[in-house]
């Protein structure tokens, strides 16, 4: 039975959604604060977290930066009424693997769980776990590059989608086609999504002769290297 760990203030909301979610066949711990969530996260094994963002003691991006420091792996996704880009843009980058608005659909956020899960299970299989890029070694299954005494951590997402362009490297991949490889979506804030994690990859393959990804402006992006 997977495992849940999921912090809410509001102790309706959090209520029916665990209620939920355990009729779906999951286990979730429900925390009513960022601090005893950080607590549960440090003694017990989890699948997968679900943090609202404004909690009292600390709040949902503190807390996604201070388990992403412990495990870099884990799904994290987001449910908060803060509906600003700023505030989506900002917890992709601390390494949310997604980010919903409230009122959010419980269809959706299973849907979404049943996603991030499957993918980890697949990391998990035997398959390629290595690409040369640059300097670095890519191991996919771990989510890290690694050069000598150098290590990157990636998150979950940029770990797939550096793999899907290594995969298809040298190759005209249209925005749709990438979308719905990694999402199963296309819609807007998927799109401005993957450019966040377009932009964190190139930032990290800068100075690495020979990389990089262009963007083919209508079109979509190509991973040359």
């Amino acid at each position: 039975m997977p495992r849940i760990l999921y912090a809410e203030d509001d102790e309706t909301l959090a209520f029916l959604t665990k209620d939920n979610l355990e009729q779906q066949g999951y286990e979730v711990v429900h925390c009513p604060d960022g601090n005893a969530c950080f607590d549960h996260f440090n003694e017990q094994d989890f699948d997968l977290c679900i943090l609202d963002i404004m909690m009292p003691k600390r709040d949902g991006f503190e807390l996604a930066e201070d388990i992403r420091k412990v495990d870099a792996n884990i799904p994290i996704i987001f449910l908060s009424a803060k509906t600003l880009k700023e505030d989506r843009i900002k917890g992709l980058k601390l390494g949310a693997d997604d980010y919903l608005v409230k009122p959010f659909s419980i269809e959706e956020l299973v849907l979404k769980i049943e996603i991030f899960l499957k993918r980890s299970q697949k990391s998990t299989a035997t398959q390629k776990s290595e690409y040369k890029v640059g300097k670095f070694a890519f191991d996919h299954l771990n989510y890290v590059l690694v050069s000598g005494s150098d290590k990157i951590t990636l998150t979950q997402r940029e770990s797939e989608l550096l793999k899907f362009f290594l995969d298809n490297k040298n190759q005209v991949l249209k925005r749709e086609q990438i979308l719905k490889a990694l999402w199963g979506d296309d819609d807007y804030f998927m799109g401005r999504s993957l450019d966040v994690f377009i932009s964190r990859l190139r930032k990290i393959l800068a100075n690495e002769p020979g990389i990089a990804i262009e963007n083919l402006h209508g079109i979509g992006f190509r991973f040359v290297g």
